[in-house]
Formats: structure tokens, sequence, C-alpha cells
């Protein structure tokens, strides 16, 4: 367990993300992405209203776009690191059955002489 605990954190830190996202109720949000940007709305009002609320949509355009590249990154390095983590599990379950049936055999073993 300690091993897999190491080694989660080192493929955290090695992938430059320092913390994972958020599960719950079947739904992931990053943890270092920030907020999903609030949509803007088309103000028709008068020119100068909606030449600043086309203004809004260009800055939201971009911060939603940095937003998304970011929960991307993340969400990949969380994958990875599940997918890593329960291999890991895993295979450690199959050496350890392995160990468990070679010292059955082994004792079977003996007992029958």
């Amino acid at each position: 367990m300690k091993l897999t605990v190491l080694t989660t954190t080192a493929l955290l830190l090695s992938s430059g993300i320092s913390t994972a996202g958020t599960l719950g109720n079947g739904t992931w949000v990053p943890a270092a992405c920030g907020t999903l940007p609030e949509t803007p709305v088309v103000d028709d009002s008068d020119v100068d209203a909606f030449n600043k609320s086309i203004a809004a949509i260009n800055t939201w355009q971009q911060k939603s776009r940095d937003y998304f590249e970011c929960m991307i990154k993340e969400a990949n390095a969380d994958n990875a690191t599940i997918a890593d983590s329960a291999n890991q599990a895993q295979a450690k379950y199959r050496e350890t059955v392995e160990k468990v049936g070679t010292q059955a055999d082994a004792a079977k073993k003996k007992l029958d002489k």
C-alpha cells in the first residue's frame, strides 16, 4: 500500500499536477482549473451595449478555452494515475495469489510425505 501511494504521488508530481479532481455523485470536477466562466449575454439595447457584450463574449471564449484545456489535461492525468494505481494493485494481488498457491503446494507436498 505504501508503495502504491508513493508511486501515485510520484506520478502526479512528474505530470506537473499536484492535485487531483473531485469525483462525487457521478460528476468529476477538476481541482486546479478554477471555475467555468459564466456565459455572457448579448445586449442588443444599443450599439455601445452590443459592442461591450461582444467584447465580453471574446473574453469569455478565451477563458473558457483555457478552462477546458486545463480540465482535459487534469482529467488525462487523473485517468492515468487511476489506471496505473489499479494495475499496480492488480499485479500485487496476482503476486500474492501466486505466493499463497506456492506455499499451499509446498505444505501439501510436505504433509503428503
